[in-house]
């Protein structure tokens, strides 16, 4: 008798405690196994990570690493040992070795307190070339320690430069990554490299092992002056450094190395902005042998930055580089249209092939050195990231599915499948968006909720959100989208909203919600609104500016752009992205500023934002929830504490996120119940 098929049921809070989260594939040299990281909630109500290997010609799939904070596992040039971070027996982060076949895992390298950054084998597997950054003594656990056994106050933080924070990284002060040398044998770590000012250099090591390719800004105002990047080499032992000429004055980063020695490839661009900018990131490629530098993508109208965002992944805006194990070709993550794919384009010009295709966001893992074989992921709007195979013969790839590991939960859950369709403004421009709809019901029309991303340079999409099927499987339907600002549509789409927020994006949000009114089952008398960081500020803006909307939520938002022009990590520049600034030109900012408009306001609005937000800082919030106060409208005020960051949403305490969620529901409860 067959079994008994087990009814699905609805999505629920409590399954982001079951997910399991796949993420850094790595394919060994030989090609026939990869180490993948995994990504679970602990019992302890943190998160665990533990490293997986899986056998690509046994197909099968087992946990590799005992630890329960292990990541970016490495190979071995030789594909016998594997190197990862770990916080094992010390609360200090270290690289641990481990055979590749299994067994115990040894602690290699012997840090003071810091932070250990990205890292690379030298190709002959004699060194690691680290990023470390070691703790300020005033702030490291034994100080903390000592302050608490003595009762002494907490000291002030000391700062002369203008980088001295990062969302999610805190306060570093004046110290930075510097690049080490580690001895494979002795664990002996060597001070490399340490004049970027910002500590953001990237690294790569030649075929030989005798030099390094870095990205750096030695420049005394560098977080001001991107443009002053360089390319250089690095001399091994004795680090001599060499800038190349010729290069265009421009961002570059993530550099990488060809496996024949000739080439080395770069994300960068040619102009005075930062990477993160309303202009496209290229794929450039310079010959050793010629100096010849040239853009390879500078013909397309593509980004190496469009990079769609989930509540189920990090936010990371990086580009991704692979060369071929030939050396002939540079493969790339492409962000376009809310998808993400792997393209390529040959080392000495021509045109970009995208490899990929579908209703999919892959992200690439690294090249076998000995097969023709490359490690990628691949999630959708209704499955969770997994790892997939291809080989990278064929110029149309057809990705295997290598594992599944959330396929029994998710075979038991409703999942609502995204539905893509595309609005028009009152001034001719198109924009996507995709919606989401509950299951059926009695009920003939539905309640509504519009979600607005943050960035504004990033993109929704194709990639599975929680709380978006959350809030249909609650009965909302979804609305999502990528109006102006956005990027994955070119240049000019995302270039619209420059130093002009609340004009081209307000108009394209303003077609949405015609849509939205316009669908047969959704109930326009109950409408809302909700966003984060960006997001918020235009939930702050729609507040400002209709009153269509039944209720609002305003989620670690911007709401006065003359007070975050030097509140937040990345302060607003003068006469850079916006005109003005922060002290005695503030009137173009202020005027785009929803705070400059909250006397029309009269949704009911809830507020969240962490007070360890250094992205958007709380003040902003905090100006909103007043005002609404002052002016005797419903609005409640949600702080997360200190301990909490911008990113709070996808990757805060796992109990911060779920009454987050809680709060969402039952503000939607309250005014969009039918």
């Amino acid at each position: 008798m067959p079994a008994t098929q087990q009814p699905q049921r609805a999505i629920e809070a409590e399954d982001l405690l079951r997910f399991k989260l796949v993420f850094d594939p790595q394919i060994s040299p030989s090609g026939r196994c990869v180490v993948f990281g995994v990504k679970t909630v602990g019992s302890q109500n943190n998160y665990q990570t533990q490293l997986h290997v899986a056998d690509l010609e046994e197909s099968t799939s087992t946990p590799f690493t005992s630890g329960e904070k292990d990541h970016s596992p490495r190979w071995s040039p030789d594909g016998q040992q594997i190197a990862f971070v770990s916080t094992r027996t010390e609360r200090q982060p270290q690289i641990y070795l481990i055979p590749s076949q299994g067994g115990e895992a040894r602690v290699l390298t012997r840090f003071p307190e810091g932070s250990i950054g990205k890292f690379c084998w030298s190709p002959q597997g004699q060194y690691l070339a680290v990023a470390f950054r070691i703790t300020d003594a005033e702030w490291t656990r034994a100080a903390i320690e000592q302050r608490e056994t003595t009762g002494a106050s907490e000291p002030p933080k000391e700062i002369d430069q203008l980088w001295y924070r990062l969302d999610g990284d805190g306060y570093f002060q004046q110290q930075r990554y510097g690049l080490y040398l580690i001895d494979i044998e002795t664990g002996e770590h060597r001070l490399l490299y340490n004049k970027d000012r910002l500590g953001e250099f990237s690294f790569d090591f030649s075929p030989s092992g005798k030099q390094l390719a870095i990205t750096t800004n030695r420049d005394r105002r560098a977080l001001l002056r991107p443009w002053k990047d360089e390319l250089a080499i690095l001399d091994l032992p004795g680090g001599k450094l060499t800038s190349l000429k010729g290069l265009p004055a421009g961002p570059k980063e993530h550099v990488r190395w060809s496996p024949d020695g000739q080439w080395l490839a770069f994300a960068g661009r040619e102009g005075r902005e930062g990477s993160y900018s309303v202009e496209n990131l290229e794929l450039y490629i310079h010959h050793l042998q010629s100096g010849r530098t040239q853009s390879l993508t500078g013909e397309t109208d593509i980004c190496l930055l469009a990079v769609p965002i989930t509540d189920t992944a990090e936010a990371e805006f990086a580009p991704s580089l692979q060369f071929s194990r030939d050396s002939k070709r540079v493969f790339m993550n492409v962000g376009q249209e809310g998808e993400m794919h792997i393209a390529s384009v040959p080392v000495r010009g021509g045109k970009v092939t995208f490899h990929t295709t579908g209703p999919y966001h892959y992200d690439l893992g690294n090249v076998a050195k000995q097969r023709d074989r490359l490690i990628l992921t691949r999630q959708s709007g209704t499955s969770l990231a997994d790892v997939f195979l291809t080989t990278t013969r064929p110029a149309r790839w057809t990705p295997k599915r290598v594992t599944n590991l959330n396929g029994a939960l998710f075979s038991s859950l409703l999942i609502a499948q995204p539905e893509s369709h595309w609005v028009t403004a009152a001034d001719g421009h198109r924009t996507q968006i995709w919606v989401l709809r509950p299951p059926p019901s009695r009920s003939r029309k539905k309640p509504a909720v519009l979600e607005i991303h943050g960035g504004p340079h990033a993109q929704y999409g194709v990639d599975f959100f929680h709380e978006f099927q959350l809030l249909a499987a609650a009965g909302y339907i979804v609305f999502y989208g990528n109006p102006r600002g956005s990027k994955g549509y070119g240049r000019d789409h995302c270039a619209a909203i420059k130093g002009n927020w609340g004009g081209a994006d307000w108009l394209d949000i303003q077609c949405i919600l015609e849509f939205m009114k316009q669908q047969p089952d959704v109930d326009h008398r109950y409408l809302g609104v909700m966003g984060g960081s960006y997001g918020g500020y235009m939930t702050n803006w729609v507040c400002g500016h209709c009153d269509d909307f039944t209720a609002a939520i305003s989620d670690r938002c911007v709401s006065n752009l003359v007070s975050m022009s030097g509140n937040s990590d990345f302060p607003l520049a003068e006469d850079v992205y916006f005109p003005g600034n922060g002290w005695d030109r503030t009137e173009v900012r202020w005027a785009q500023s929803p705070m400059a408009h909250l006397g029309q306001a009269k949704t009911p609005t809830l507020i969240i934002h962490s007070e360890g937000d250094l992205r958007c800082n709380i003040e902003q919030s905090e100006q909103v929830f007043t005002a609404l106060q002052l002016r005797g409208i419903p609005s409640r005020f949600v702080r997360y504490p200190r301990s909490s960051s911008h990113g709070m949403s996808r990757n805060g305490p796992p109990d911060l996120r779920l009454h987050r969620l809680g709060e969402i529901l039952s503000w939607w409860e309250k005014y969009l119940h039918t």
